[in-house]
Protein backbone atom coordinates (compact mmCIF):
# COMPACT_ATOMS: atom_id res chain seq x y z
CA UNK A 1 0.00 0.00 0.00
CA UNK A 2 2.63 2.36 0.85
CA UNK A 3 4.66 2.06 -2.59
CA UNK A 4 1.08 2.48 -4.31
CA UNK A 5 0.92 5.83 -2.12
CA UNK A 6 4.28 6.98 -2.75
CA UNK A 7 3.21 6.42 -6.87
CA UNK A 8 5.05 3.30 -8.20
CA UNK A 9 3.49 0.54 -10.03
CA UNK A 10 2.92 -2.88 -8.40
CA UNK A 11 2.58 -5.86 -9.38
CA UNK A 12 1.24 -8.03 -6.88
CA UNK A 13 0.77 -12.39 -7.08
CA UNK A 14 -0.93 -13.47 -3.95
CA UNK A 15 -3.57 -16.08 -3.48
CA UNK A 16 -7.29 -15.30 -3.63
CA UNK A 17 -8.53 -14.53 -0.43
CA UNK A 18 -5.70 -12.91 1.13
CA UNK A 19 -6.44 -9.33 0.51
CA UNK A 20 -5.14 -8.51 -2.59
CA UNK A 21 -7.89 -6.01 -2.73
CA UNK A 22 -7.27 -4.00 0.31
CA UNK A 23 -3.51 -3.53 -1.97
CA UNK A 24 -5.62 -0.85 -4.40
CA UNK A 25 -8.60 -0.18 -2.39
CA UNK A 26 -7.24 1.58 0.71
CA UNK A 27 -4.85 3.58 -1.06
CA UNK A 28 -7.45 4.33 -3.79
CA UNK A 29 -9.56 6.16 -0.76
CA UNK A 30 -6.85 7.89 0.01
CA UNK A 31 -5.84 9.27 -2.77
CA UNK A 32 -7.58 12.29 -5.39
CA UNK A 33 -9.16 11.08 -8.27
CA UNK A 34 -10.59 7.86 -9.59
CA UNK A 35 -9.28 4.31 -9.43
CA UNK A 36 -10.00 2.59 -12.88
CA UNK A 37 -10.48 -1.33 -12.04
CA UNK A 38 -10.15 -3.73 -15.00
CA UNK A 39 -11.63 -6.88 -14.49
CA UNK A 40 -12.80 -9.86 -16.84
CA UNK A 41 -15.74 -10.95 -14.87
CA UNK A 42 -18.74 -9.09 -15.09
CA UNK A 43 -20.42 -11.01 -11.50
CA UNK A 44 -16.80 -10.13 -9.79
CA UNK A 45 -17.04 -6.72 -10.88
CA UNK A 46 -20.55 -6.20 -9.15
CA UNK A 47 -19.53 -7.89 -6.17
CA UNK A 48 -16.39 -5.76 -5.30
CA UNK A 49 -18.50 -2.57 -6.78
CA UNK A 50 -21.26 -3.20 -4.05
CA UNK A 51 -18.59 -4.50 -1.14
CA UNK A 52 -17.15 -1.02 -1.65
CA UNK A 53 -20.55 0.76 -1.47
CA UNK A 54 -21.22 -1.19 1.76
CA UNK A 55 -18.51 -0.12 3.31
CA UNK A 56 -18.36 3.73 2.29
CA UNK A 57 -22.21 3.42 3.29
CA UNK A 58 -22.33 5.79 -0.70
CA UNK A 59 -22.14 4.82 -4.24
CA UNK A 60 -18.62 5.47 -4.39
CA UNK A 61 -17.97 2.58 -7.13
CA UNK A 62 -19.35 2.33 -10.61
CA UNK A 63 -19.63 -0.79 -12.93
CA UNK A 64 -19.99 -0.03 -17.10
CA UNK A 65 -20.45 -3.46 -19.09
CA UNK A 66 -22.18 -4.74 -21.35
CA UNK A 67 -24.76 -6.39 -19.36
CA UNK A 68 -26.18 -2.48 -18.86
CA UNK A 69 -28.06 -0.27 -19.90
CA UNK A 70 -27.39 2.56 -22.42
CA UNK A 71 -28.96 4.94 -19.15
CA UNK A 72 -27.24 2.87 -17.10
CA UNK A 73 -23.99 3.37 -18.76
CA UNK A 74 -24.16 7.01 -18.80
CA UNK A 75 -24.90 7.54 -15.41
CA UNK A 76 -22.04 5.55 -14.13
CA UNK A 77 -19.61 8.06 -16.71
CA UNK A 78 -21.50 10.84 -15.08
CA UNK A 79 -20.51 9.65 -11.46
CA UNK A 80 -17.15 9.63 -12.69
CA UNK A 81 -17.11 13.27 -14.13
CA UNK A 82 -18.71 15.21 -10.73
CA UNK A 83 -16.39 16.64 -8.53
CA UNK A 84 -14.00 15.41 -6.11
CA UNK A 85 -16.85 15.55 -3.24
CA UNK A 86 -19.40 13.80 -4.54
CA UNK A 87 -17.78 11.69 -7.83
CA UNK A 88 -17.52 8.12 -7.72
CA UNK A 89 -13.93 6.77 -6.63
CA UNK A 90 -13.81 3.52 -8.68
CA UNK A 91 -14.59 2.80 -11.67
CA UNK A 92 -15.03 -1.18 -12.94
CA UNK A 93 -14.55 -2.10 -16.61
CA UNK A 94 -14.24 -5.23 -18.63
CA UNK A 95 -11.04 -5.50 -20.99
CA UNK A 96 -13.15 -5.82 -24.33
CA UNK A 97 -14.51 -2.15 -23.39
CA UNK A 98 -11.28 -0.70 -22.74
CA UNK A 99 -10.26 -1.82 -26.38
CA UNK A 100 -12.82 0.54 -27.97
CA UNK A 101 -12.03 3.88 -29.03
CA UNK A 102 -14.59 5.99 -27.83
CA UNK A 103 -14.47 4.44 -24.29
CA UNK A 104 -10.64 5.37 -24.02
CA UNK A 105 -11.05 8.71 -25.17
CA UNK A 106 -13.74 9.22 -22.38
CA UNK A 107 -11.18 7.84 -19.77
CA UNK A 108 -8.30 10.18 -20.90
CA UNK A 109 -11.06 12.95 -19.80
CA UNK A 110 -11.17 11.42 -16.53
CA UNK A 111 -8.68 12.43 -13.30
CA UNK A 112 -7.53 9.17 -12.90
CA UNK A 113 -5.25 8.85 -10.39
CA UNK A 114 -4.30 4.97 -10.25
CA UNK A 115 -5.29 1.77 -12.39
CA UNK A 116 -5.84 -1.88 -11.48
CA UNK A 117 -5.61 -4.78 -13.64
CA UNK A 118 -7.05 -7.72 -12.26
CA UNK A 119 -6.43 -10.83 -13.27
CA UNK A 120 -3.72 -9.60 -14.95
CA UNK A 121 -2.41 -13.50 -16.12
CA UNK A 122 -4.58 -12.72 -18.59
CA UNK A 123 -2.44 -10.19 -20.74
CA UNK A 124 0.11 -13.07 -21.07
CA UNK A 125 0.13 -15.70 -23.68
CA UNK A 126 2.01 -17.95 -21.10
CA UNK A 127 -0.65 -17.56 -18.86
CA UNK A 128 -3.66 -19.86 -18.60
CA UNK A 129 -6.29 -17.49 -19.03
CA UNK A 130 -5.13 -15.83 -22.33
CA UNK A 131 -7.31 -12.83 -23.22
CA UNK A 132 -6.72 -10.77 -26.40
CA UNK A 133 -8.36 -7.70 -25.33
CA UNK A 134 -5.84 -7.36 -22.38
CA UNK A 135 -3.15 -6.55 -24.81
CA UNK A 136 -4.89 -3.25 -25.39
CA UNK A 137 -4.15 -1.73 -22.23
CA UNK A 138 -0.39 -1.16 -22.56
CA UNK A 139 -0.63 1.56 -24.61
CA UNK A 140 -3.78 3.35 -22.56
CA UNK A 141 -1.82 3.13 -19.40
CA UNK A 142 0.87 4.76 -20.73
CA UNK A 143 -1.24 7.46 -21.74
CA UNK A 144 -3.24 7.81 -18.60
CA UNK A 145 -0.08 7.84 -16.55
CA UNK A 146 -0.84 6.71 -13.33
CA UNK A 147 0.46 4.21 -11.61
CA UNK A 148 -0.55 0.44 -12.28
CA UNK A 149 -1.41 -2.32 -9.58
CA UNK A 150 -1.27 -5.39 -11.25
CA UNK A 151 -3.27 -8.36 -8.85
CA UNK A 152 -3.02 -12.21 -10.42
CA UNK A 153 -3.13 -15.24 -8.21
CA UNK A 154 -1.03 -17.35 -9.88
CA UNK A 155 1.96 -16.47 -11.99
CA UNK A 156 5.40 -18.13 -12.56
CA UNK A 157 8.72 -16.06 -13.52
CA UNK A 158 7.83 -16.03 -17.52
CA UNK A 159 4.48 -15.11 -16.40
CA UNK A 160 5.22 -12.33 -14.34
CA UNK A 161 7.67 -10.67 -17.04
CA UNK A 162 5.26 -10.59 -19.49
CA UNK A 163 3.24 -9.31 -17.47
CA UNK A 164 5.40 -6.70 -16.96
CA UNK A 165 6.55 -6.32 -20.42
CA UNK A 166 2.74 -5.83 -21.45
CA UNK A 167 1.69 -3.49 -18.91
CA UNK A 168 4.47 -1.83 -19.22
CA UNK A 169 5.04 -1.23 -15.79
CA UNK A 170 8.27 0.84 -15.14
CA UNK A 171 10.56 -0.03 -12.51
CA UNK A 172 7.37 -2.01 -10.28
CA UNK A 173 7.73 -3.06 -7.12
CA UNK A 174 7.27 -7.05 -7.32
CA UNK A 175 5.30 -8.36 -4.16
CA UNK A 176 4.65 -12.07 -4.60
CA UNK A 177 3.19 -13.71 -1.53
CA UNK A 178 4.59 -17.75 -1.07
CA UNK A 179 3.25 -20.10 -3.56
CA UNK A 180 2.90 -22.91 -0.37
CA UNK A 181 -1.16 -24.29 0.50
CA UNK A 182 0.50 -26.51 3.20
CA UNK A 183 -3.55 -27.05 3.86
CA UNK A 184 -4.06 -28.87 0.83
CA UNK A 185 -3.48 -32.37 0.44
CA UNK A 186 -1.62 -33.32 -2.55
CA UNK A 187 -1.53 -36.54 -4.24
CA UNK A 188 -1.97 -38.10 -7.86
CA UNK A 189 -3.47 -41.49 -8.88
CA UNK A 190 -2.18 -43.27 -11.95
CA UNK A 191 -4.33 -45.31 -14.37
CA UNK A 192 -3.75 -47.58 -17.45
CA UNK A 193 -7.35 -48.02 -18.86
CA UNK A 194 -9.48 -44.93 -19.78
CA UNK A 195 -12.62 -46.31 -18.26
CA UNK A 196 -10.81 -47.50 -14.82
CA UNK A 197 -9.51 -43.74 -14.29
CA UNK A 198 -13.47 -42.65 -14.93
CA UNK A 199 -14.80 -45.06 -12.70
CA UNK A 200 -12.50 -43.85 -9.75
CA UNK A 201 -13.04 -39.95 -10.44
CA UNK A 202 -16.68 -40.80 -10.43
CA UNK A 203 -16.12 -43.66 -6.60
CA UNK A 204 -13.74 -40.66 -5.12
CA UNK A 205 -16.16 -37.74 -5.96
CA UNK A 206 -19.21 -39.90 -4.02
CA UNK A 207 -17.12 -40.79 -1.10
CA UNK A 208 -15.92 -37.45 -0.75
CA UNK A 209 -17.33 -34.74 1.72
CA UNK A 210 -17.92 -31.46 -0.52
CA UNK A 211 -19.03 -29.09 -1.85
CA UNK A 212 -16.39 -29.89 -4.58
CA UNK A 213 -14.95 -28.84 -8.14
CA UNK A 214 -14.04 -31.75 -11.02
CA UNK A 215 -12.01 -30.84 -13.96
CA UNK A 216 -12.47 -32.38 -17.12
CA UNK A 217 -10.98 -31.86 -20.50
CA UNK A 218 -14.46 -31.62 -22.37
CA UNK A 219 -17.49 -30.49 -22.46
CA UNK A 220 -19.18 -33.76 -22.99
CA UNK A 221 -17.36 -35.58 -20.15
CA UNK A 222 -18.39 -32.58 -18.19
CA UNK A 223 -22.04 -33.32 -19.10
CA UNK A 224 -21.66 -37.00 -19.09
CA UNK A 225 -19.84 -37.27 -15.40
CA UNK A 226 -22.45 -34.61 -13.77
CA UNK A 227 -25.12 -36.50 -15.38
CA UNK A 228 -23.43 -40.00 -13.71
CA UNK A 229 -23.11 -38.15 -9.99
CA UNK A 230 -26.82 -37.41 -10.30
CA UNK A 231 -27.84 -40.39 -10.46
CA UNK A 232 -26.27 -41.45 -7.13
CA UNK A 233 -27.67 -38.73 -5.39
CA UNK A 234 -25.34 -35.97 -5.62
CA UNK A 235 -26.55 -32.40 -6.37
CA UNK A 236 -23.94 -31.72 -9.48
CA UNK A 237 -23.80 -29.93 -12.48
CA UNK A 238 -21.91 -29.40 -15.40
CA UNK A 239 -20.06 -25.87 -16.50
CA UNK A 240 -18.63 -25.37 -19.88
CA UNK A 241 -18.53 -22.68 -22.78
CA UNK A 242 -21.37 -24.46 -24.14
CA UNK A 243 -23.64 -23.66 -22.20
CA UNK A 244 -25.73 -20.04 -22.36
CA UNK A 245 -24.67 -17.39 -20.29
CA UNK A 246 -27.75 -17.35 -18.08
CA UNK A 247 -26.89 -21.35 -17.25
CA UNK A 248 -23.78 -20.92 -16.01
CA UNK A 249 -24.72 -18.12 -14.28
CA UNK A 250 -27.64 -20.34 -11.98
CA UNK A 251 -24.29 -23.08 -11.44
CA UNK A 252 -22.30 -20.19 -10.42
CA UNK A 253 -24.52 -19.00 -7.88
CA UNK A 254 -25.76 -22.31 -6.85
CA UNK A 255 -22.34 -23.50 -6.03
CA UNK A 256 -21.50 -20.27 -4.09
CA UNK A 257 -25.09 -20.69 -2.13
CA UNK A 258 -24.76 -23.79 -1.13
CA UNK A 259 -27.57 -25.40 -3.55
CA UNK A 260 -25.29 -27.44 -5.56
CA UNK A 261 -22.26 -30.26 -3.75
CA UNK A 262 -20.32 -30.07 -6.83
CA UNK A 263 -19.48 -28.83 -10.40
CA UNK A 264 -18.44 -30.53 -12.93
CA UNK A 265 -16.24 -28.22 -15.43
CA UNK A 266 -14.04 -26.95 -18.01
CA UNK A 267 -11.54 -24.76 -17.14
CA UNK A 268 -13.91 -22.28 -18.38
CA UNK A 269 -14.94 -22.53 -14.27
CA UNK A 270 -13.30 -20.94 -11.67
CA UNK A 271 -11.67 -17.61 -12.26
CA UNK A 272 -13.69 -15.03 -9.50
CA UNK A 273 -14.88 -18.11 -7.83
CA UNK A 274 -14.21 -17.19 -4.32
CA UNK A 275 -15.82 -19.84 -1.97
CA UNK A 276 -13.99 -20.80 0.61
CA UNK A 277 -15.30 -23.98 1.83
CA UNK A 278 -14.04 -26.31 -1.47
CA UNK A 279 -13.13 -29.42 -0.13
CA UNK A 280 -11.64 -30.90 -2.76
CA UNK A 281 -10.59 -30.70 -6.19
CA UNK A 282 -10.84 -33.47 -8.57
CA UNK A 283 -8.67 -33.44 -11.85
CA UNK A 284 -10.03 -36.47 -13.80
CA UNK A 285 -7.41 -35.07 -16.82
CA UNK A 286 -4.40 -33.47 -16.92
CA UNK A 287 -3.56 -29.59 -17.10
CA UNK A 288 -1.65 -28.00 -20.15
CA UNK A 289 0.53 -26.50 -17.53
CA UNK A 290 1.44 -26.51 -13.34
CA UNK A 291 0.66 -22.61 -13.73
CA UNK A 292 -3.23 -23.45 -14.64
CA UNK A 293 -3.55 -26.58 -12.25
CA UNK A 294 -1.93 -24.52 -9.29
CA UNK A 295 -4.67 -21.83 -10.33
CA UNK A 296 -7.39 -24.38 -9.89
CA UNK A 297 -6.45 -26.67 -7.12
CA UNK A 298 -5.86 -22.53 -5.30
CA UNK A 299 -9.70 -22.77 -5.42
CA UNK A 300 -9.91 -25.56 -2.71
CA UNK A 301 -9.20 -24.50 1.27
CA UNK A 302 -9.37 -20.91 0.74
CA UNK A 303 -10.92 -20.86 4.47
CA UNK A 304 -7.71 -22.49 5.44
CA UNK A 305 -9.12 -26.05 6.47
CA UNK A 306 -8.15 -29.19 5.33
CA UNK A 307 -8.89 -29.54 1.49
CA UNK A 308 -7.59 -32.42 -1.22
CA UNK A 309 -6.11 -31.35 -4.47
CA UNK A 310 -6.45 -34.89 -6.33
CA UNK A 311 -5.14 -35.64 -10.12
CA UNK A 312 -6.21 -38.82 -12.01
CA UNK A 313 -3.27 -39.63 -14.64
CA UNK A 314 -3.10 -41.53 -17.82
CA UNK A 315 0.59 -40.80 -19.78
CA UNK A 316 -1.86 -41.23 -22.71
CA UNK A 317 -3.96 -37.89 -21.24
CA UNK A 318 -0.69 -35.83 -22.19
CA UNK A 319 -1.48 -36.37 -26.41
CA UNK A 320 -4.46 -33.89 -26.09
CA UNK A 321 -2.16 -31.49 -24.37
CA UNK A 322 0.33 -31.56 -26.70
CA UNK A 323 -1.75 -31.09 -29.71
CA UNK A 324 -2.96 -28.08 -28.50
CA UNK A 325 0.65 -26.64 -27.64
CA UNK A 326 1.97 -27.49 -30.74
CA UNK A 327 1.58 -24.13 -33.04
CA UNK A 328 1.62 -23.96 -36.34
CA UNK A 329 1.53 -20.26 -38.36
CA UNK A 330 -0.40 -19.92 -41.23
CA UNK A 331 2.80 -18.39 -43.18
CA UNK A 332 0.68 -16.74 -45.90
CA UNK A 333 -1.59 -14.87 -43.33
CA UNK A 334 1.24 -13.51 -41.25
CA UNK A 335 2.96 -12.10 -44.49
CA UNK A 336 -0.10 -10.76 -45.58
CA UNK A 337 -0.91 -8.99 -41.93
CA UNK A 338 3.09 -7.50 -42.29
CA UNK A 339 2.34 -6.06 -45.70
CA UNK A 340 -0.90 -4.80 -44.68
CA UNK A 341 0.62 -2.77 -41.67
CA UNK A 342 3.98 -2.19 -44.17
CA UNK A 343 1.97 -0.21 -46.66
CA UNK A 344 0.19 2.23 -44.68
CA UNK A 345 1.94 5.84 -43.94
CA UNK A 346 0.54 6.17 -40.57
CA UNK A 347 0.02 3.73 -38.09
CA UNK A 348 -2.95 1.62 -38.06
CA UNK A 349 -5.17 0.38 -34.62
CA UNK A 350 -6.38 -3.10 -34.49
CA UNK A 351 -9.85 -1.99 -34.60
CA UNK A 352 -9.17 -1.05 -38.78
CA UNK A 353 -6.09 -4.37 -39.15
CA UNK A 354 -9.19 -6.58 -37.78
CA UNK A 355 -11.61 -4.98 -40.36
CA UNK A 356 -8.86 -5.03 -43.36
CA UNK A 357 -7.58 -8.14 -42.79
CA UNK A 358 -11.07 -10.38 -42.13
CA UNK A 359 -9.03 -12.05 -39.39
CA UNK A 360 -10.68 -13.08 -36.15
CA UNK A 361 -9.62 -10.85 -33.19
CA UNK A 362 -7.96 -14.18 -31.64
CA UNK A 363 -6.21 -15.16 -34.70
CA UNK A 364 -5.22 -11.21 -35.41
CA UNK A 365 -3.97 -11.31 -31.68
CA UNK A 366 -1.91 -14.24 -32.30
CA UNK A 367 0.04 -12.74 -35.30
CA UNK A 368 -0.15 -9.78 -34.13
CA UNK A 369 2.13 -10.89 -31.13
CA UNK A 370 4.40 -12.99 -32.94
CA UNK A 371 5.30 -9.95 -35.57
CA UNK A 372 5.92 -7.98 -32.69
CA UNK A 373 7.52 -10.10 -30.12
CA UNK A 374 9.77 -10.88 -33.45
CA UNK A 375 10.61 -7.46 -33.58
CA UNK A 376 8.55 -7.25 -37.05
CA UNK A 377 6.00 -4.25 -36.08
CA UNK A 378 6.16 -1.77 -33.00
CA UNK A 379 2.86 -1.13 -31.08
CA UNK A 380 2.41 2.82 -30.19
CA UNK A 381 -0.40 5.13 -28.87
CA UNK A 382 -1.53 5.19 -32.10
CA UNK A 383 -1.85 1.92 -33.34
CA UNK A 384 0.86 -0.22 -35.17
CA UNK A 385 3.78 0.49 -37.67
CA UNK A 386 6.30 -1.81 -39.45
CA UNK A 387 9.75 -1.81 -39.07
CA UNK A 388 11.75 -1.92 -42.27
CA UNK A 389 12.34 -5.04 -43.75
CA UNK A 390 11.01 -7.52 -46.39
CA UNK A 391 7.82 -9.73 -45.60
CA UNK A 392 10.22 -12.78 -46.60
CA UNK A 393 12.04 -11.88 -43.55
CA UNK A 394 9.27 -11.05 -40.98
CA UNK A 395 7.84 -14.63 -42.01
CA UNK A 396 10.91 -16.20 -41.17
CA UNK A 397 11.21 -14.18 -37.81
CA UNK A 398 7.72 -14.77 -36.75
CA UNK A 399 7.88 -18.56 -37.63
CA UNK A 400 10.95 -18.57 -35.81
CA UNK A 401 9.26 -17.19 -32.41
CA UNK A 402 6.54 -19.01 -32.66
CA UNK A 403 9.08 -22.08 -32.84
CA UNK A 404 10.07 -20.61 -29.50
CA UNK A 405 6.90 -20.80 -28.18
CA UNK A 406 6.36 -24.35 -29.18
CA UNK A 407 9.35 -25.38 -27.56
CA UNK A 408 8.04 -23.26 -24.48
CA UNK A 409 4.52 -24.47 -24.08
CA UNK A 410 5.44 -28.28 -25.20
CA UNK A 411 8.27 -27.96 -22.14
CA UNK A 412 5.31 -26.59 -19.58
CA UNK A 413 3.34 -29.60 -20.75
CA UNK A 414 6.43 -31.73 -19.93
CA UNK A 415 6.47 -30.15 -16.19
CA UNK A 416 2.80 -31.59 -15.87
CA UNK A 417 3.58 -34.73 -16.78
CA UNK A 418 7.10 -34.97 -14.44
CA UNK A 419 4.34 -33.60 -11.49
CA UNK A 420 2.18 -36.72 -12.18
CA UNK A 421 5.12 -39.20 -12.48
CA UNK A 422 7.44 -37.67 -9.37
CA UNK A 423 8.39 -40.11 -6.38
CA UNK A 424 9.32 -37.26 -4.28
CA UNK A 425 7.42 -35.02 -2.41
CA UNK A 426 4.67 -33.15 -4.74
CA UNK A 427 4.41 -29.90 -2.73
CA UNK A 428 8.60 -29.73 -3.03
CA UNK A 429 7.56 -30.27 -6.53
CA UNK A 430 5.34 -28.11 -7.43
CA UNK A 431 6.77 -24.86 -4.95
CA UNK A 432 10.12 -25.81 -7.09
CA UNK A 433 8.44 -24.87 -10.73
CA UNK A 434 7.51 -21.59 -9.29
CA UNK A 435 10.92 -20.98 -8.23
CA UNK A 436 10.45 -21.39 -4.39
CA UNK A 437 12.46 -23.86 -1.94
CA UNK A 438 10.88 -26.01 0.34
CA UNK A 439 13.62 -26.87 2.85
CA UNK A 440 12.19 -30.45 3.95
CA UNK A 441 9.27 -32.66 2.37
CA UNK A 442 6.00 -31.48 3.34
CA UNK A 443 4.39 -34.54 4.91
CA UNK A 444 1.21 -33.45 3.25
CA UNK A 445 1.06 -35.21 0.12
CA UNK A 446 0.31 -38.60 -1.14
CA UNK A 447 4.47 -39.48 -1.58
CA UNK A 448 4.83 -38.06 1.90
CA UNK A 449 2.13 -40.12 3.82
CA UNK A 450 2.79 -43.17 1.88
CA UNK A 451 6.62 -43.32 2.99
CA UNK A 452 5.95 -42.32 6.42
CA UNK A 453 3.43 -44.98 6.79
CA UNK A 454 3.30 -48.19 8.76
CA UNK A 455 2.92 -50.34 6.25
CA UNK A 456 6.24 -49.57 5.14
CA UNK A 457 8.73 -47.44 2.66
CA UNK A 458 6.97 -46.79 -0.87
CA UNK A 459 8.05 -45.55 -4.20
CA UNK A 460 8.80 -42.09 -2.92
CA UNK A 461 11.46 -43.51 -0.85
CA UNK A 462 13.33 -44.95 -3.86
CA UNK A 463 15.29 -41.87 -5.28
CA UNK A 464 16.28 -39.19 -2.52
CA UNK A 465 15.70 -35.77 -2.23
CA UNK A 466 19.38 -33.79 -3.61
CA UNK A 467 21.16 -33.48 -0.65
CA UNK A 468 22.51 -29.22 0.28
CA UNK A 469 26.04 -30.42 -0.81
CA UNK A 470 24.99 -31.68 -4.50
CA UNK A 471 23.35 -28.68 -5.41
CA UNK A 472 25.55 -26.81 -7.76
CA UNK A 473 23.35 -24.13 -7.83
CA UNK A 474 21.15 -22.00 -5.80
CA UNK A 475 17.61 -21.41 -6.93
CA UNK A 476 16.74 -18.67 -8.94
CA UNK A 477 20.45 -17.70 -10.24
CA UNK A 478 21.48 -17.36 -13.69
CA UNK A 479 23.06 -20.47 -15.26
CA UNK A 480 24.19 -20.52 -19.16
CA UNK A 481 23.98 -23.98 -20.99
CA UNK A 482 26.66 -24.36 -24.52
CA UNK A 483 23.28 -25.46 -26.18
CA UNK A 484 20.08 -23.63 -25.04
CA UNK A 485 21.88 -20.56 -23.53
CA UNK A 486 20.64 -18.48 -20.64
CA UNK A 487 18.52 -20.12 -17.97
CA UNK A 488 17.11 -19.45 -14.42
CA UNK A 489 17.18 -22.70 -11.94
CA UNK A 490 13.87 -23.79 -10.98
CA UNK A 491 14.36 -26.02 -8.44
CA UNK A 492 15.80 -30.03 -7.65
CA UNK A 493 13.86 -33.00 -7.46
CA UNK A 494 14.76 -36.23 -7.06
CA UNK A 495 18.79 -35.86 -8.29
CA UNK A 496 17.34 -33.76 -10.90
CA UNK A 497 17.85 -29.69 -11.79
CA UNK A 498 15.03 -27.90 -13.20
CA UNK A 499 16.08 -25.36 -15.40
CA UNK A 500 13.64 -22.40 -17.29
CA UNK A 501 15.91 -21.35 -21.07
CA UNK A 502 14.63 -18.37 -22.31
CA UNK A 503 14.02 -20.18 -25.60
CA UNK A 504 13.68 -23.66 -25.19
CA UNK A 505 11.46 -23.80 -21.64
CA UNK A 506 11.58 -25.94 -18.72
CA UNK A 507 14.41 -28.76 -19.31
CA UNK A 508 15.74 -31.05 -16.49
CA UNK A 509 19.03 -32.48 -15.91
CA UNK A 510 21.10 -34.88 -14.08
CA UNK A 511 22.69 -32.91 -11.20
CA UNK A 512 25.27 -35.96 -11.19
CA UNK A 513 25.93 -35.01 -15.19
CA UNK A 514 25.67 -31.16 -14.71
CA UNK A 515 29.02 -31.59 -11.88
CA UNK A 516 30.97 -34.35 -13.97
CA UNK A 517 30.53 -32.47 -17.15
CA UNK A 518 29.79 -29.07 -16.74
CA UNK A 519 27.10 -28.49 -18.99
CA UNK A 520 25.73 -25.25 -16.88
CA UNK A 521 28.16 -22.31 -15.77
CA UNK A 522 27.51 -19.82 -13.59
CA UNK A 523 26.06 -16.11 -14.95
CA UNK A 524 26.98 -12.83 -13.29
CA UNK A 525 24.66 -12.87 -9.79
CA UNK A 526 25.19 -16.76 -9.68
CA UNK A 527 26.60 -19.44 -6.95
Amino acid sequence: MSAVLAGHSVLCVMPTGSGKSAIYQVPAMALPGIALVVSPLIALQHDQAASINEHTGATRARVINSGLTTGEVEEAWSAASEDEATRAKFLFLAPEQIARDDVAARLKSLDISLVVVDEAHCVSSWGHDFRPDYLQLGHLLRELGAPVVALTATASHPVQNEIMDRLRLVDPVVLVEGFDRPNLFLDAVHHVEEEDKLRAVREQVLGLTGPGLVYVATKKAADGLSAELQEKGLRAESYHAGKLRQEREVVHQGFLDGTIDVVVATTAFGMGIDKPDVRYVVHADISDSLDSYYQEIGRGGRDGLEARAILHYRPEDLSLRRFFAARSVNRTQLRDLFVLIAARTKPVKIKKLKELSGLSPRKLTGLLNLLEASECIVEGAKGYRARKMTAADAVARGVEQAEIRERIDQSRVEMARRYAETRGCRRQFLLGYFGEELAEPCGNCGNCTRRESAEGPSEADAVPPAEAGTVPFDVDSSVDHPEWGAGTVMGYDEGVITVLFDSEGYKTLSVELVLDRKLLTALPGAR
